[in-house]
């Protein structure tokens, strides 16, 4: 199982960015599927998953209204659509997958991509 995240970058405040992850040796479908974000000498922090149905999703209040997680099974990937961009989302964010499908906890994901640096600045 391997997942691998990419698309951050550098943009100014109220800029957009999609974050894709794309997944191998496993189907999407079967698992819970999250983004995590760590800022420097922050915790790791949940702020979107998706379970078993794609109409099941959860946002941290921080981002709410603002990204959009979805994921393409059929092409194995997941993607987090992250628009009005804030300085406080500059982060490292990282994709993950947990199994059974029932949700996403910052320690109990099975599998982790290698982390995106997103940073948000004027």
């Amino acid at each position: 199982v391997q997942l691998q995240a990419s698309g951050g970058g550098s943009v100014q405040p109220g800029g957009s960015l999609r974050l894709s992850c794309a997944a191998s040796g496993f189907t999407l479908g079967d698992f819970s599927l999250g983004w995590f974000r760590q800022a420097p000498g922050k915790e790791r922090e949940l702020i979107s998953c998706v379970t078993r149905s794609d109409d099941n999703t959860w946002y941290a209040d921080s981002v709410q209204g603002r990204f959009t997680i979805s994921r393409d099974t059929s092409k194995k990937m997941l993607y987090l659509q992250m628009n009005s961009l804030k300085p406080e989302d500059t982060a490292v964010y990282y994709c993950a997958a947990d199994y059974p499908p029932i949700g996403c906890t910052p320690d109990g994901m099975d599998y982790w991509g290698q982390g995106t640096q997103v940073t948000v600045s004027s």
